[in-house]
């Protein structure tokens, strides 16, 4: 199952990211968190036999269904959990709430 095929994915280590191959900002997310000194899990789902399940499975979680146009990828996880996209990871780490959120699932350590 999809499900918990991205469960387990996501709990492979503190932030895992899945993204696509040509998602520009799937690479603007992995880029801030290296740069926080996060050594985040990437998933190309386009380059996994089942990411478009595991697409899908996003989308449901993000809630992207109920609007076109809405990007599923990238989707961020954060100590097993789903904290959103681009604009949610952006939001958190303009408001100063991203560094002490990836301190407490342990990808951090100063």
């Amino acid at each position: 199952m999809a499900m918990d095929h991205v469960a387990r994915l996501a709990s492979e280590r503190a932030v895992v990211v899945f993204t696509a191959s040509n998602c520009s900002m799937g690479d603007v997310v992995t880029s801030l968190l290296s740069s926080l000194g996060v050594n985040a899990a990437v998933h190309d789902l386009d380059r996994d036999p089942r990411g478009l399940e595991m697409q899908r499975e996003l989308a449901r979680r993000l809630g992207a269904g109920a609007g076109p146009g809405t990007p599923t990828v990238p989707a961020v996880f954060v100590g097993g959990d789903l904290v959103g996209g681009t604009n949610r990871v952006m939001a958190l780490h303009l408001s100063g709430e991203l560094v002490p959120m990836l301190r407490n699932a342990g990808a951090l350590w100063l």
